[in-house]
């Protein structure tokens, strides 16, 4: 099984590469909901030059359809357990019983929207052993874009953050397992977004890696009047500053495109003076 929880500490910035084997998702759904498609797309992601793909069942977009338990794992389980030898996978649920499945299949990482407020997510993950990705959201992925509110929203999600954290302590859940999302996008506005990535320092310095989700988001339809498939040079605009600003793991649909910039963001900030 791949799972290196060293990976989530490299010194180099990582590219998550999104794989949402859902028919619903904003961006991509339905391009890769069978079998076939879903593996095909994460062996061009890995050629590409992921270095982590993140698999959901279930979209999380406003407005989306839950779905059981059984629908997931039956969504993303078969892909694991055929690629986990090739590739590191994260899996996006925040459901236990999918967490526990997909890890047993060979996923190496949690990524939880919900930052294991969930029901029993907590002691599964503290049992696990992975590293996990505790993300902000206001409220829930069905009503979570009706109209959000904060008095200081990088304050109140750094806020947020440290109590998650002391909440995974107390579960067992080691510090060098968690990973940190401010959360684009879930329940915050185009200004709440635009000062979490202008102010994503302040998420850098409580000293976990923080991983920025903005590939495609509405925030960029907003600003520039674009549909979702057009979205992409914007993304990698935001994802340029994120890195430059600290973020360790960049999550996006664009691979290729992404795997070159974070190349050119790592060379400049490593880069020593002749002597």
């Amino acid at each position: 099984m791949n799972r290196n929880p060293a990976l989530i500490h490299s010194e180099h910035p990582l590219v998550m590469g999104v794989l949402n084997v859902t028919p619903d998702s904003f961006s991509d759904g339905g391009q890769f909901d069978t079998f076939t498609q879903a593996v095909d797309h994460v062996r061009q992601m890995s050629a590409a030059g992921a270095d982590i793909i993140d698999i959901g069942g279930e979209s999380t977009r406003p407005g989306a359809a839950p779905v059981s338990v059984q629908q997931e794992l039956d969504r993303v389980i078969p892909v694991i357990e055929a690629l986990s030898q090739e590739v590191t996978f994260s899996i996006d649920t925040s459901k236990p019983e999918v967490m526990r499945a997909a890890v047993k299949a060979g996923a190496g990482i949690i990524n939880d929207v919900c930052a294991l407020r969930g029901e029993g997510a907590l002691q599964v993950v503290a049992e696990l052993g992975v590293p996990v990705c505790l993300m902000h959201m206001q409220g829930e992925p069905r009503t979570m874009q009706t109209a959000p509110r904060y008095t200081d929203v990088v304050h109140e999600i750094k806020a947020f953050f440290l109590e998650r954290v002391e909440a995974c302590n107390k579960a067992g859940i080691q510090k060098n397992n968690i990973i940190i999302d401010p959360g684009f996008g879930f329940g915050k506005t185009l200004q709440h977004n635009l000062l979490l990535l202008k102010h994503l320092k302040v998420f850098v310095d409580t000293g976990f890696p923080v991983l920025a989700g903005i590939s495609r988001k509405s925030m960029f339809g907003q600003l520039l009047d674009l549909p979702v498939d057009e979205r992409s040079a914007a993304s990698l605009a935001a994802a340029v500053v994120a890195v430059m600003s600290g973020a360790r793991i960049i999550r996006t649909h664009d691979v290729k495109p992404t795997v070159e910039a974070l190349k050119v963001c790592y060379s400049i900030q490593s880069v020593t003076a002749d002597t």
